[in-house]
């Protein structure tokens, strides 16, 4: 005798919600308000998609884009795509012409779904995308689509009409895609990621876990975090699986707006990057009594790591527990979460000691593998102090990119992350950078991400971006740029030396810039790319992102 031997597909899981809390709603921020549909209507309509998407000769395998912002339809074509076996390919919405002709081309999308507003990006890209042979558009209203030099269109409510709201989904292999969604590209063309049922499965599996990010049924989940970025966590398929209220903002990510929804949905949770979070904080201190965010429990933040000061104001001020996550999109992206009460007997440690922990990526998730290895790929011993290349791997790890191998970004079945860090006694995980982001001066390395943190513990202090300039006698050294926060008075000289209660005088930065703001990635983390670019184009600075002051 033994177990069934059933494959772990994706469609087993996503109409649990419907099933079990068929009046749990779906919240779409819109342009006056909300909008509001039952996680039954939301199934009905994912089945008549797939009905539609059949009809127009999408079938297993084939890959369709979505080039839209996080709401209901963007929930019904992950719904859709799973049960139907198709590939759900997100377009990353803020990634330039260039980057998205790339991907488009690359995945060889056939039909790509656009938001209203996004039409004219599509107009222009159109002509370089012979694949794609049919635009459906998401309204928001009534649209006319004669209006739209785009190709075969309709719009999405023409699309599904008159479809059947039940049909039955094909079994699959359980090692079958179902997702793409490729990198930023921050060197070279953008790579691309293929998600799998059985990894998915599994992973949405893990967001459940006491442990992890405790995503229940009973939540009210609002997922900032743009369902492109890594499929979104993970988070709308784990939300389908629970049948969760979901609250999404759509293209309405003003931190004011952001504050209300939350407090007007009773949101328990959300999940997004740290200058979403430091864009709140701003928004509730600006108004501290508009807000009422007595519900709020946690919030999820990845992407970059979070100053440890912005966790402590979250749980001192509103009694939030910001969770730390670390992952990439070829690990789909899960991989360590840090909690404010962690293991057994955590209860009985200091406030202080419990913030040191949430400050690390965290610990590593079960039925993942990982280590931090030196240049010649041995490991190294878990002492909080040995720093080397972090590898990991495990059943929804990608072992290749999408026709693009690059064996180069893997050792064995290990992928080799690109982050550097080390693992303390108690398993901890401590990012110590991206390893193209480590400073080495005078032969030492630098974190920028430790002087980032340090610097933004300063009352005033809103962001601070730390890079590597070239310099001609210590190979690099530190530059930081700063953002002051309203009415904040703080000198150059003021940050350095507070720097210097943590740092060597070599490890200070000698130079702190004061910008009105960082550019930011695709994803909403701070681009040190075009920073670095900007810092060196004459030599030393540019002079727009010369600020009030700076110290030599």
């Amino acid at each position: 005798m033994g177990m069934q031997r059933t494959p772990l597909l994706m469609s087993r899981l996503i109409e649990r919600g419907a099933t079990i809390s068929p009046n749990s709603e779906i919240v779409t921020a819109t342009a006056t308000g909300t909008r509001r549909q039952t996680y039954a209507e939301t199934s009905a309509r994912a089945h008549q998609l797939a009905g539609a998407l059949t009809d127009a000769g999408i079938g297993i395998g084939d890959r369709i884009g979505t080039f839209m912002w996080n709401s209901s339809q963007h929930v019904e074509a992950y719904h859709a795509t799973d049960g139907m076996g198709v590939v759900l390919h997100t377009l990353n919405t803020r990634l330039s012409e260039k980057d998205l002709e790339y991907i488009v081309n690359h995945a060889a999308d056939q039909l790509i779904l656009v938001d209203e507003d996004l039409v004219p990006i599509m107009e222009s890209l159109q002509p370089k995308l012979p694949s794609v042979e049919r635009f459906v558009i998401v309204e928001e209203s009534k649209f006319d689509v004669a209006t739209t030099s785009l190709p075969n269109a309709v719009t999405y409510e023409d699309f599904i009409h008159g479809q059947p709201t039940d049909i039955e989904w094909p079994e699959l292999d359980e090692y079958a895609p179902l997702g793409l969604c490729y990198t930023s590209g921050t060197t070279g063309n953008p790579k691309g990621v293929e998600y799998e049922h059985r990894a998915q499965y599994l992973h949405t599996m893990t967001i459940g876990l006491t442990d992890s990010m405790n995503l229940s049924a009973t939540d009210t989940l609002c997922g900032i975090v743009p369902m492109f970025h890594a499929m979104g966590w993970g988070l709308p398929w784990a939300a389908l699986m629970l049948g969760c209220k979901q609250v999404l903002p759509h293209r309405f990510m003003q931190p004011e707006r952001l504050a209300q929804l939350i407090a007007d949905e009773g949101v328990t949770l959300s999940a997004g990057v740290p200058t979403i979070w430091q864009g709140l904080r701003a928004a509730i201190e600006s108004e501290p009594d508009r807000f009422d965010l007595s519900k709020l429990q946690r919030l999820t933040c990845g992407g970059s790591a979070p100053p440890v000061s912005l966790i402590q104001w979250y749980w001192e001020t509103l009694g939030v527990e910001i969770i730390q996550g670390w992952g990439m999109t070829e690990m789909s992206p899960l991989g360590t979460l840090s909690r404010r009460i962690a293991k057994h007997g955590d209860e009985n440690r200091s406030i202080d000691e419990r913030f040191v922990d949430m400050g690390k990526a965290g610990l590593l998730m079960p039925g993942l593998e990982l280590d931090v290895f030196d240049d010649d790929n041995q490991p190294l011993p878990h002492d909080g102090e040995q720093i080397g290349e972090i590898y990991v791997r495990g059943p929804w790890i990608c072992n290749e990119y999408f026709h693009d191998p690059q064996p180069d970004k893997f050792h064995g079945d290990w992928l080799i992350t690109g982050d550097v860090g080390k693992i303390d006694p108690d398993e901890y995980l401590i990012i110590a950078d991206r390893s193209k982001d480590l400073i080495k001066s005078g032969g030492e390395w630098i974190s920028s991400v430790d002087l980032e943190n340090t610097i933004v513990s300063i009352d005033g202090i809103q962001q601070a971006c730390v890079v590597a300039q070239a310099h001609p006698r210590w190979d690099e050294r530190p530059v930081a740029l700063v953002i002051l926060g309203p009415d904040a008075e703080v000198t150059s000289q003021e940050i350095v030396d507070h720097c210097a209660n943590t740092f060597a005088k070599w490890q200070l930065p000698d130079e702190v810039l004061f910008v009105d703001e960082i550019p930011l990635t695709s994803t909403g983390k701070m681009d040190k790319k075009t920073v670095r670019a900007n810092l060196q184009a004459d030599g030393y600075v540019l002079p727009e992102l010369r600020g009030k002051e700076s110290v030599a």
